[in-house]
């Protein structure tokens, strides 16, 4: 429970269906002030309070976990990634290791059978495996986020709010007197209550790789303070004026060069991932099959080839080039509406396509 509508609602309908149910809220350690908790719907002091007495209402058990040194470690893989010029995903890691594992670790050790979450997907079990569906409400839809965790932890969590619309959980939070019902949606990391990540790396004192801004023919345009300040697909405070919509198209922290391009400029055919997990289905190496393919939160799927290899790794080509495919983000793989896994973008191939694209 971590103090928002979702979650509270979530609690109320597995109640309602004759679960029992203990309340849970993940501490995460960062300190967030009240004068910007307002922005957030979770983690904060607020929070904590506003999830305990829901449950309280609820008549449920409450307890707040301790979960600080785990969110350090995702923290610590958040600094590194940039640090190695990806895009880092902590929402999908945090599922991954923390939601969809410790939870669950947790729950075992009270007698619990499972952990609900207020995440908009589905999961449905069917002759005997476990598949994961987009939520009802595509605006609010989670499933992407999904993509890494683990079938056997899946097959252990429930999701009522999946069959519904975001309208329809305030709804039901209004009718039954939760105190969430209108609370705002989060819209920041947890661990960054500024909203900006930079911040994060200052207090941590990571070694930043400053060096040139240039274009994709290796002209410079400028220089930069440090390759962590960017992000593939990345178009506004580039620090460059150069009399045409720039995007980035490449980091190379190792000698400190951001090079932009036009949107053109700024696209993937193919991809590599590592970590392949799947949900519900078992590739074989050498398998290919055909998927749609969704690279980002708010990327619409796009058809491919996926190509299974022997070492957790699997080729994807699109048959039509993606804007902005970034290392280190998640690549969901779906069929249709359902969700077959996917894994973390290792590397992907540029390719210049017209500016429709």
């Amino acid at each position: 429970m971590s103090g928002g509508v979702d979650s509270s609602v979530a609690a109320w309908m597995l109640q309602d269906q004759g679960y029992e149910i203990v309340g849970l809220f993940m501490r995460n350690g960062v300190h967030v002030e009240e004068s910007e908790a307002h922005k957030k719907s979770c983690c904060s002091v607020g929070d904590a309070r506003d999830a305990r007495m829901v449950a309280a209402k609820l008549g449920a058990p409450f307890q707040a976990v301790d979960l600080g040194g785990e969110f350090k470690n995702i923290i610590q893989y958040f600094l590194s990634e940039y640090s190695r010029g990806r895009t880092p995903n902590p929402c999908a890691v945090c599922n991954r290791d923390l939601k969809f594992d410790r939870l669950l670790r947790f729950a075992e050790e009270l007698g619990a059978g499972g952990v609900a979450t207020g995440h908009y997907a589905q999961v449905r079990r069917v002759d005997g495996r476990v598949h994961v569906l987009r939520g009802k409400d595509r605006r609010k839809d989670q499933s992407y986020q999904l993509f890494c965790v683990s079938a056997h932890n899946l097959r252990r969590t429930h999701l009522p709010l999946g069959g519904l619309e975001k309208s329809e959980v305030r709804a039901l939070a209004q009718r039954v007197g939760l105190r969430t019902a209108a609370k705002p949606d989060s819209q920041e990391i947890c661990f960054v209550p500024s909203n900006d990540y930079r911040n994060l790396l200052a207090e941590h004192g990571v070694e930043l790789h400053p060096g040139d801004l240039v274009d994709t023919a290796g002209r410079r345009l400028g220089s930069h303070p440090g390759t962590e300040y960017f992000t593939i697909g990345q178009r506004r405070g580039l620090g460059v004026a150069a009399g045409r919509p720039v995007y980035v198209v490449e980091i190379v922290p190792e000698t400190g060069t951001v090079v932009l391009g036009s949107k053109s400029e700024c696209a993937s055919a193919e991809l590599e991932i590592e970590q392949s997990n799947w949900i519900g289905i078992d590739p074989t190496p050498g398998e290919t099959f055909r998927a749609e393919v969704q690279v980002r939160y708010h990327h619409r799927p796009a058809p491919a080839r996926v190509e299974v290899a022997s070492d957790g790794r699997s080729r994807i080509r699109f048959e039509q080039p993606q804007l902005a495919v970034a290392p280190g983000q998640g690549a969901a793989v779906y069929r249709g509406d359902r969700l077959l896994g996917g894994g973390w973008i290792a590397s992907a191939e540029r390719v210049a396509v017209p500016e429709k694209v």
